[in-house]
């Protein structure tokens, strides 16, 4: 029997234990339950777990009965800080924390592929990463930190896309997805009263002047053929609609899709931000913190991972990948060892271009893409391994 119809055989356990998760989700940094029930299902397979990786992050390898090397297999398992709306039967039990990018399916394809391998022939070793805190982007450094690549030769990992039909690949080589950094910034002038102007040095007029003109960066310092996007997400300032605050705070993200547009750019935003304080007889603080860097796929890997689909499902179901901006700290581990991430389809037969995407209150995951995710990370790992 070939991995897809030993996939499509235990298709019913493994959506049966991903809709476990999604009705009981958990957000970044306390996934304990749903760290339990994966490190349960794996130890009544016969896997030894190493738990608490990272967080709640869980190590499971497979050793062959022959040396070679070690492959890594990651999924991410956290939820995210929405009240769900799709009405499902499953749907979240925990109000304000919703499934809505996936994971709960990305955890039950790993469990699959760990139970197809069980009946392989290998040579070397297969290493399962489960990882908490992907949301945050925190996860994968702290699975690192304790010791998860340790060994590794290569790692694979996959993520969902809802806008392509289930059943069908992306892949791309190179650049796939975006850098994560975020910017926090202060700008502290002096509070009065809103009809008084002149006796104080206001920080609104400061802080929407800075918005407009970190707009610069991208429009002005920055080639057309390098994508940025710099967003301020959030401004809070003052309390009162006749009062002229004595602070505001602005945060931002920043992506890029170029590691050295990426080094460049926190010093760009620096100049404006102090500057335009400056002119506004403000005062500035500017705090960019690093999250993760642009994914980059290593091109050995990207064929290995085509070939395997092309063999497993027809040429004709891989589709290039359109670069995004979104991020993901797979790219991480992507920093430490050779590797490639791949967008699964699972959106629905037809129109999937109009399913809701990622972290949308009614995203919906077409479940048949999960044994066939299931299927494709193992097939990807027995090459590796013979």
């Amino acid at each position: 029997m070939n991995l897809i119809e030993s996939g499509q055989r235990m298709a019913g356990e493994l959506i049966q234990f991903r809709r476990e998760l999604h009705r009981y989700p958990e957000l970044s940094l306390h996934e304990s339950e749903t760290a339990a029930k994966v490190a349960a299902q794996l130890r009544a397979w016969g896997f030894h777990c190493k738990t608490g990786v990272g967080g709640h992050g869980i190590i499971a390898d497979l050793q062959g009965n022959q040396p070679g090397p070690v492959i890594a297999l990651r999924a991410d398992m956290d939820a995210l800080p929405i009240q769900e709306e799709t009405g499902l039967e499953f749907a979240s039990a925990s109000p304000g924390i919703m499934h809505a990018c996936g994971h709960d399916a990305h955890t039950a394809i790993l469990l699959g592929a760990a139970r197809l391998l069980q009946s392989q022939q290998l040579a070397g070793t297969v290493r399962f990463l489960f990882q908490a805190a992907e949301e945050i982007n925190a996860g994968a450094k702290a699975m690192i930190a304790d010791g998860a690549l340790e060994g590794v030769d290569e790692i694979y990992g996959l993520h969902n896309l809802p806008t392509l039909s289930a059943g069908k690949v992306a892949t791309r080589c190179g650049s796939l997805m975006g850098s994560v950094d975020r910017i926090e910034i202060t700008i502290e002038g002096r509070g009065g009263h809103g009809a008084i102007p002149e006796q104080s040095i206001d920080p609104v007029v400061c802080a929407s002047s800075i918005v407009m003109a970190l707009q610069t960066v991208v429009s002005r310092e920055i080639s057309p053929f390098d994508p940025v996007v710099i967003t301020i997400g959030s401004i809070h300032a003052g309390e009162a609609n006749n009062v002229i605050p004595h602070r505001a705070q602005l945060t931002g993200t920043v992506r890029t899709f170029n590691p050295k547009v990426q080094e460049r750019i926190p010093s760009q935003i620096e100049r404006i931000v102090n500057e335009l304080a400056a002119s506004y007889r403000c005062k500035a603080k500017l705090s960019y913190i690093h999250q993760v860097p642009v994914l980059v796929n290593h091109d050995e890997c990207v064929l290995h991972t085509e070939a395997v689909i092309d063999r497993m499902i027809g040429r004709q179901h891989r589709v290039e990948a359109a670069p995004t901006l979104a991020g993901e700290d797979f790219s991480v581990y992507l920093g430490q060892v050779p590797g490639c991430f791949f967008w699964l389809g699972s959106g629905p037969a037809e129109y999937a271009e109009e399913a809701f995407g990622l972290h949308h209150p009614q995203y919906m995951l077409n479940e048949d893409c999960i044994p066939l995710g299931a299927s494709l990370l193992a097939a990807i790992a027995i090459e590796r391994c013979k």
